[in-house]
């Protein structure tokens, strides 16, 4: 058995590619704490893993105001003095870092103590701190085709994103009557990331009587705090009634995808690789201020191994007719169907499970045994 430490805390999109990568490697004997941080969104989603051990750790991402820069010093000095406590404690055989602000701590820490270092970035353009610590990486985990320049040779491994073996396609009718739904209408799913999306929610709003009239259902999940729960039902002129929900937050995201059609969604890296492993089609709308611009890279690249289409947010004024016109064109759905499948077809855990399990097999230095991990409050 291996020990593993998995960084993933901050977002949604950091955070459940960990989930996953840990349920598979204790189905694979191995043991696996994952370093979250102690926003909300983190504690909501884990709250559905108790089985899993979880450690919130303090962090801060990096600003430039001067207040915020003396906060993310506070904050990672903080979670760097507590990896360094943990790590000399348990000793794990390897660190995994997601990307993010709990990445650093550890990191540091896990160099520091000579502990072998992944990191696994799944946007198409590298985020800030995988590109500052993957200098001091073992392993680094890239999607296909992206580079990090003097990256290069055996530390590099091109692979997809981990997704959480309960996020799997299941019959539209099933999904549907999980959901309140009706499986004979089309149905329409809003997804603005694990922060939610107030220009997806008002889109949603101002054009829920047009959907209502076209026969298509209407599931749009917010964000935390950013828009009403509730459930309405329109009646139309013809004399039906269709469905429209505001949810806050999904913990059942491949019943969403299943009973989908079609979603519109942000360009999250996380997002993306759900949308694959379910095969729902999207139309992407990259989020505009995101770092690097890295949501639009990544939807470009859905667009052209042909999972669905992009929208920029400047452009929003023509969703509803993108919409309008690929809804209801079930050949075009099935197109993009295929291409999901076949985008769908590398295991991506199995890959980044070996190969850790390879790089966990470095001896620890001479006299340094790793003793058995001393109990852990989750």
């Amino acid at each position: 058995m291996s020990r593993f430490i998995l960084a993933c805390g901050g977002t949604g999109g950091h955070l459940s590619p960990g989930i996953a990568l840990a349920e598979a490697l204790r189905a694979r004997g191995h043991d696996a704490t994952l370093f979250i941080s102690r926003k909300k969104v983190d504690t909501r989603l884990i709250e559905k893993y108790p089985h899993l051990r979880a450690e919130r750790v303090a962090g801060a991402p990096f600003a430039g105001r001067p207040d915020r820069l003396a906060r993310f010093a506070l904050k990672q000095s903080e979670g760097l003095l507590f990896s360094l406590r943990y790590l000399r404690r348990t000793r794990p055989d390897a660190v995994v870092g997601f990307g993010g602000f709990t990445n650093a701590g550890v990191v540091f820490a896990s160099r520091f103590l000579g502990v072998p270092v992944a990191l696994h970035e799944a946007n198409r353009v590298p985020g800030r701190a995988i590109r500052l610590l993957s200098h001091v990486a073992d392993r680094l985990y890239l999607p296909p085709g992206v580079r990090l320049p003097g990256r290069l040779g055996l530390m590099v491994r091109h692979t997809g994103l981990p997704v959480r073996a309960e996020i799997a396609r299941l019959p539209r009718e099933t999904a549907c009557a999980r959901l309140g739904l009706d499986p004979r209408q089309r149905v329409l799913v809003l997804l603005g990331g694990s922060q939610g999306s107030e220009p997806l929610n008002l889109w949603a709003e101002q054009n829920l009587a047009t959907l209502a009239n076209d026969g298509v259902q209407v599931y749009c999940v917010t964000g935390l705090g950013k828009g009403a729960e509730g459930t309405r039902d329109l009646r139309v002129p013809n004399g039906r009634t269709v469905r429209a929900v505001f949810r806050a937050f999904s913990d059942d995201v491949g019943t969403l995808l299943s009973a989908a059609d079609l979603v519109i969604s942000r360009a999250g890296a996380g997002t993306l690789a759900e949308l694959v492993q379910c095969g729902t089609p999207a139309i992407l709308v990259p989020y505009p201020h995101a770092a690097d611009n890295h949501q639009q890279a990544n939807a470009r690249y859905f667009e052209a191994q042909g999972g669905g289409l992009v929208v920029p947010q400047t452009a929003m004024s023509t969703l509803l007719q993108e919409v309008r016109d690929a809804i209801g064109n079930e050949w075009l759905l099935g197109k993009f169907r295929t291409n999901l499948r076949r985008m769908a077809q590398e295991n991506t855990i199995e890959t980044i499970v070996q190969d850790l399990e390879q790089l966990a097999l470095r001896a620890p230095p001479p006299g340094q045994a790793r003793p058995a991990p001393a109990p852990v409050a989750a």
